[in-house]
């Protein structure tokens, strides 16, 4: 299959250079070789490997890995993503077990649970996610569970779903500022991406939430304020903030590589808003050191309540 088949006449899109301070540590090892093992064993999907994320080599060589559910073609095409875009093959009803026998042979003790948008669902996969939570919930009680949904557009009811199964983290990408949603996320509606997250905390207020952006698109400094301020608004906890980095030459293009300094600038400003949680480096991505950013937002909270 090809990749954003609906995007191939387009031309090379080239980005501005990348700057030789962003490296990338090369995948291998024998914890690495273990953990694809075992999602191939599995006949799982994470996103890791579809999206092409910069950190697979030092997240798998540590056993941590983001599954990615409802399989590995995606309903929409964003310019930023590198997902197969298609039409979709039917839910697979054991794949929660499945995702569960993993973690558990991964000995996690914190999960991402990640998918593609599948706007071709009733309920855009809710029910399946749910499934998901309630088999690693018995199969490995002890595992804290972090979702990272679609947005659900469209999909009257699928929020609470999701939220009756108890997840531990609810996470939903902003991704960009509103201005960049036509280019960036044609599919996606800015203000339907805040609610469900003030949705996720009104259903479950003991609930963490979660979003991140992209920095590199295009956006000013002043728009991302302004989307740091609306999500505080919807009662985001944990904010992440990395650099966009061009998956092909077919996808959006690197605008601008912000330095490091500016992404310690970005973490300052946003901890001032009120963020429980903030992480902000050149390649911080959703679920990036997502078990310990875990542990540190729950003593946190912990923290705030003596």
């Amino acid at each position: 299959m090809n990749r954003h088949p609906e995007k191939e006449h387009r031309q090379d899109r080239p980005s501005v250079p990348r700057p030789d301070w962003i490296r990338v540590r090369a995948p291998g090892g024998g914890a690495f070789q273990e953990t694809r093992d075992i999602i191939k064993t599995q006949k799982l999907h994470t996103v890791c490997e579809e999206a092409g994320c910069p950190n697979i080599g030092e997240c798998w060589a540590k056993k941590h890995a983001t599954m990615m559910i409802m399989g590995d073609v995606c309903t929409r095409a964003c310019d930023f993503c590198n997902v197969v875009t298609g039409k979709p093959d039917s839910l697979d009803p054991f794949e929660p077990a499945r995702v569960a026998t993993s973690i558990a042979q991964l000995g996690l003790r914190h999960v991402v649970i990640t998918s593609v948008d599948r706007d071709d669902l009733p309920d855009g996969g809710a029910e399946h996610y749910a499934q998901t939570i309630r088999a690693i919930r018995h199969h490995i009680p002890e595992c804290t569970i972090e979702v990272l949904t679609p947005d659900f557009l469209r999909k009257p009811g699928a929020m609470g779903i999701v939220m009756q199964a108890r997840p531990d983290v609810f996470n939903h990408n902003l991704e960009t500022v509103p201005s960049r949603y036509p280019s960036v996320r044609p599919g996606a509606r800015y203000f339907q991406s805040l609610k469900i997250l003030e949705q996720a905390k009104q259903l479950d207020p003991n609930c963490f939430t979660k979003s991140g952006l992209m920095v590199g698109l295009g956006e000013e400094r002043d728009e991302l304020l302004q989307v740091m301020d609306d999500m505080r608004i919807a009662g985001v906890d944990f904010l992440t903030i990395g650099q966009y980095l061009q998956p092909t030459k077919k996808h959006h293009p690197v605008r601008k590589y912000y330095e490091p300094e500016a992404f310690r600038e970005l973490e300052q400003l946003a901890k001032g808003k009120g963020f429980l949680m903030v992480s902000a480096s050149p390649l911080t991505r959703s679920s990036y050191h997502a078990d310990e950013d875990f542990q540190v937002m729950r003593d946190k909270r912990q923290a705030q309540k003596r």
